[in-house]
């Protein structure tokens, strides 16, 4: 069994693109040139050179030493968080612009919830000067302040998307309305591995780069590339895709997702999504999503602001229906205490979304000798008044 995309663009039965006749001809455009303009020597070159000189990779693969000693296992963290911008959102965007500007386009749209990917894309389309509008819900714009200012900054046009729940879903659904009404100048940098086929899967394979670089790390500190564990936070899934993508078909690796479980799994304020989700069709692609009886997608809940999305990507269905991956939630206080933690014992502040991942050592026990490898997917600096808020500092 394979867990990768099919040449359909399904993960087994999740996946496909699933949309409106009008958004077709870009959909299509894309499918038909991602993987060749991907294969050219000097895109892969650009690609690199720029991941080396401007995010500043290869992104550390750090021992931590006293929070391995307090859980009696060997914990490495993957330092997405030292990459310019702050988190591993700007591997995808690098490559996204690439992709951009060998199609043609002059203009970039994106979605963001937490901020990071819309900084990410802001960041990129200074460094090209190429004009760029995010959507953000305006709940989000509230509480993500500092990143909305970095926006500006950086030269963004940040709208507030002002229906439904005001957060990422919504901010998604006026991307995608601007996208059918601007086809031929624009590309829609999507920030996770969602929404229709190619994107997914060109998602994964920019954040790929986390998975490639884990191996040769590992080899050089373990003398494997093999670790036992690879454990990731899951909204849509990108920074897990990413971790994971290397070991997908590796069964001796051990797949672990964490998503929010926000208040509490049946309390009606969670993003758990692979326990609460059925399979339905949201933002163009098949998958688990959190739906009414009826279809209506309700609305998740998570204190991060990059996990409250009510699906999780085509590839992570996948995952979670096979069993190639476990799935566990976590809730909003176990994740800001284990933010905290990892604080006060390595001297690293996460983002809160990256803090789920590190709260999982509470109630699963590792053996000594196992390799933990969690991927630190962001840095906290965006979260420090919802830290101060929750702590009372």
């Amino acid at each position: 069994m394979t867990y990768n995309i099919n040449k359909k663009g399904y993960y087994g039965e999740f996946g496909g693109a699933y949309i409106p006749e009008m958004l077709y001809p870009n959909v299509e455009e894309l499918r038909q040139n991602y993987l060749k303009i991907m294969a050219e020597p000097s895109f892969k070159e650009e690609f690199d050179q720029l991941l080396k000189d401007y995010v500043g990779r290869p992104s550390p693969l750090y021992f931590a030493k006293r929070l391995s000693e307090k859980y009696k296992t060997k914990i490495y963290l993957k330092r997405e968080d030292l990459n310019h911008t702050g988190a591993h959102k700007i591997n995808n965007t690098i490559g996204q612009i690439l992709v951009a500007q060998r199609l043609g386009k002059t203009r970039v749209i994106a979605e963001t919830g937490a901020g990071q990917h819309g900084v990410a894309t802001a960041t990129v389309c200074a460094l090209m000067g190429m004009e760029c509008i995010v959507y953000m819900g305006k709940i989000d714009i509230a509480r993500q302040a500092p990143n909305v200012a970095r926006m500006k900054m950086l030269g963004a046009e940040v709208r507030p998307a002002l229906s439904g729940s005001r957060t990422l879903k919504d901010a998604t659904n006026e991307a995608i309305r601007d996208w059918i009404n601007n086809p031929v100048d624009t590309h829609y940098i999507i920030g996770s591995v969602v929404g229709p086929h190619p994107y997914p899967d060109m998602v994964a394979r920019f954040q790929a780069i986390v998975s490639q670089e884990i191996k040769w790390q590992l080899k050089e500190k373990e003398g494997t590339e093999k670790p036992d564990y690879v454990v990731a936070c899951v909204g849509g899934g990108s920074n897990a895709a990413g971790a994971f993508y290397h070991y997908l078909d590796d069964t001796d690796v051990k797949l672990i997702a964490v998503e929010a479980a926000g208040k509490g799994i049946q309390s009606g304020k969670s993003a758990a999504t692979s326990v609460l989700g059925k399979e339905g069709v949201i933002h163009g692609s098949k998958t688990l999503l959190m739906q009414s009886p009826d279809g209506q997608i309700t609305e998740p809940y998570s204190i991060s602001a990059g996990l409250d999305y009510p699906g999780v990507g085509p590839m992570h269905a996948h995952l979670y229906k096979t069993g190639r991956a476990q799935f566990i939630s976590v809730t909003d206080d176990d994740a800001m205490t284990a933010g905290l933690e990892l604080s006060q014992l390595e001297g690293i502040i996460p983002a809160i979304e990256t803090s789920h991942s590190l709260a999982i050592f509470n109630d699963h026990n590792f053996k000594k000798d196992d390799v933990v490898v969690i991927n630190l997917s962001g840095r906290g600096d965006k979260d420090l008044q919802n830290y101060i808020d929750y702590f009372k500092l």
